[in-house]
């Protein structure tokens, strides 16, 4: 029982759920609002990209539905507290722990305990001066700054199962850290909040949705730029024993990354062989399987197929247990790593459309290994 002198622990656990809370309540204001006319008020008062976070240089977002805060970094040490899924801590340091019958052992310290690793996303909270015009008359890539943020969506009722999920729970639309998507139109209401209107290009079911702007970074031609285009000789080696990509000029190593390749056995491993990157995307949505073991997955940045099946190289923002096989298929890497490779491999990808397929023999060549 907790004496009444006791001082209220959890101060994350608090401040973050009362960003939830808040945010939910403004999307509720929202329910039926049409955001067709110049002046629109899509949530009432501030910007809920200006959720209170708390205030780090390094945070973490919790990945899972529920995980345990320890003393230590060790999965036997004394529960210390509860942490639920987008709750948003402060990342202090990461340690070497123990988590018996797991590969990873790297724990999060935070100023409330010890986070197994693999259950928090790196993030930070960077807003944005928000742009009042597009750059371009079609649109624009952007990438999400902000551990998370909330959308409303403009043309109900919800068509993508992951989407519909959420609003049949109550919740609003959600974008998360490092995710990349198309912005196609910026309003401004008669508040002087700006806000971006998200239109997935590619794999898209049809959602529109329309979010505060400052929780956006414009993505640049020059990053999208390719990486030594000049070095015709390129590689990338997959090893799914290690979970480890290498990427090679001639024989020299230049770029090495921690990925997480398939889980399990069958249709869903990673295919052992070589094989050519035949299409890449700036952004797509993902999904697949049956109901009750499928995924939806909008805004998977830096994306190299290389099977024709759909296994591809991408980004991953909802989990960070690289070095262990995560994914159904894919080759999940950090949004950086899986930046970098998509740069460096063959085809070079414009920025407009954001998409580029060949034809055979194909682009670089992805060796998949199990040595």
């Amino acid at each position: 029982m907790k004496k009444a002198n006791q001082p209220e622990p959890m101060s994350t656990q608090k401040i973050n759920k009362a960003a939830s809370l808040l945010t939910r309540r403004d999307f509720l204001k929202l329910a039926g609002l049409s955001l067709g006319g110049l002046a629109f008020h899509p949530w009432e008062g501030s910007s809920p990209a200006t959720a209170d976070f708390p205030q780090a240089d390094q945070l973490g977002r919790v990945t899972v539905g529920k995980t345990e805060l320890k003393s230590r970094p060790d999965a036997d040490s004394q529960t210390v507290g509860d942490v639920y899924e987008d709750m948003v801590v402060i990342w202090l340091r990461e340690n070497a722990g123990w988590n018996p019958l797991r590969i990873n052992q790297r724990w999060v310290e935070t100023p409330d305990g010890y986070i197994w690793a693999p259950y928090l996303q790196p993030v930070r909270n960077s807003l944005n001066v928000p742009l009042t015009t597009l750059p371009a008359s079609t649109g624009m890539w952007v990438e999400v700054t902000i551990p998370y943020i909330d959308l409303t969506l403009d043309n109900p009722p919800a068509h993508s199962p992951g989407l519909g999920d959420r609003v049949a729970l109550g919740l609003p639309p959600r974008l998360y850290y490092s995710q990349v998507v198309w912005v196609d139109q910026v309003k401004t209401d008669d508040l002087g909040q700006a806000w971006y209107r998200i239109n997935e290009r590619y794999g898209s079911y049809g959602d529109i949705l329309w979010a505060a702007a400052d929780a956006f970074r414009p993505v640049t031609l020059e990053e999208i730029a390719p990486i030594h285009p000049e070095t015709e000789d390129k590689r990338v080696v997959v090893n799914i024993v290690y979970q480890t990509l290498s990427c090679y000029e001639g024989q020299k190593e230049v770029y090495f990354a921690r990925v997480s390749t398939g889980i399990l056995s069958g249709e869903s491993a990673t295919p052992v062989g070589e094989f050519p990157i035949w299409r890449k995307l700036v952004s797509v949505h993902m999904s697949g399987g049956s109901t009750g073991g499928g995924w939806d997955l909008p805004g998977v940045g830096w994306t190299s197929l290389f099977v024709g099946n759909g296994v591809a190289i991408h980004a991953t923002y909802w989990h960070n247990n690289y070095g262990e096989p995560m994914s159904r298929g894919c080759v999940n890497a950090r949004p950086e790593d899986s930046k970098w490779i998509f740069r460096w491999t063959q085809p070079v990808v414009p920025y407009e459309p954001g998409d580029v397929t060949v034809q055979m023999p194909g682009g670089t060549r992805v060796q998949v290994v199990e040595i």
